[in-house]
């Protein structure tokens, strides 16, 4: 079975037969995991989402909530049926990859904020997931090239690098080739087809030393990755829109907003309403310098007293 096989019947679970299971008699069941009082927090397997995931556990953990770390569950395939099957609780998403994901592309993200999350929340009303108050943040995807690069063939934007994409390698995460707004959406856009392709990590140290080496001329980071900062790093603009507005929103089960009572929501909320693209790129510096995790968010919670 194909790929993309694979993903479309993960997809299927996840929008249609998750929010509950049927006994011969047509009683329902519960889903897979057990109940419990604690509140099961996921990430994906970057950096970032660890990051995004460990602010909103200490910040529950404050609250007075019991919190049990999830962390590392794997790619968006992994992380939502988990969700959605009640295997963890709640979850960092990102507005617009999420909002195409469950809907199964039938709804597409714009990058207009308000409307993309009123079209998150309508999509998940069918589900048992519900999607909190969107941070101001966003982490949308970037796509790069070296300073040398960019003089060399005169690129400013991803229209300039049709004419000599064939002589190009590009290195992303492996779930890139997949993903509407990553080497699908480049190429349906921009008509962007690379000499080769190369797998490497999401947007983490791999692609930053394959990019400053030149074993790839054009690589995928993130908008909240420090390195945009750097002299020698220049971000592609987007200039046919391609990417939707991917603003941090926490997606959280509705079994667990009924048990736990407004003051899940509350503590996530204010969270979520301190963060901003500048102070996630920031927190992502100290964690590329070696911070723990942990001591990242403990001191950005604890600064703005909420913690």
């Amino acid at each position: 079975m194909c790929r993309h096989r694979i993903t479309l019947c993960i997809l299927t679970l996840v929008v249609l037969g998750l929010t509950a299971c049927s006994t011969d008699s047509g009683e329902p069941t519960a889903p897979g995991a057990p109940t419990t009082d604690r509140i099961r927090i996921g990430s994906f397997e970057f950096a970032e989402s660890r990051l995004l995931a460990e602010l909103y556990s200490q910040a529950l953990e404050q609250g007075g909530f019991a919190v049990e770390r999830k962390f590392d569950l794997g790619p968006r395939e992994f992380v939502a049926p988990a969700l959605a099957n009640g295997l963890v609780d709640l979850v960092p998403e990102y507005a617009g990859a999420a909002l195409e994901f469950l809907s199964l592309g039938a709804v597409e993200p714009s990058a207009d904020e308000a409307q993309t999350h009123r079209a998150l929340v309508q999509t998940l009303e069918r589900t048992p997931m519900r999607a909190l108050a969107p941070s101001p943040a966003q982490d949308a995807n970037a796509f790069v090239v070296t300073h040398d690069v960019a003089e060399r063939h005169n690129l400013r934007s991803l229209s300039d690098v049709a004419r000599v994409a064939p002589e190009l390698t590009f290195g992303g995460p492996p779930e890139c080739s997949s993903r509407p707004f990553c080497l699908l959406g480049l190429d349906r856009v921009y008509g962007l087809r690379f000499k080769e392709v190369v797998s490497l990590d999401a947007g983490g140290p791999v692609t930053l030393q394959a990019l400053d080496a030149g074993a790839v001329q054009m690589a995928l980071l993130f908008t909240t990755d420090p390195a945009l900062r750097r002299s020698d790093v220049v971000e592609l603009a987007d200039d046919r829109g391609l990417r939707p507005a991917d603003n941090v929103t926490p997606l959280v089960r509705a079994d667990t907003i009924d048990r736990a009572g407004p003051r899940l929501a509350e503590l996530v909320d204010a969270v979520s309403k301190n963060l901003t693209t500048d102070a996630l790129r920031n927190l992502n510096g100290r964690l590329a310098a070696g911070t723990d995790v942990a001591e990242v968010a403990a001191a950005w919670l604890t600064a703005r007293s909420l913690r």
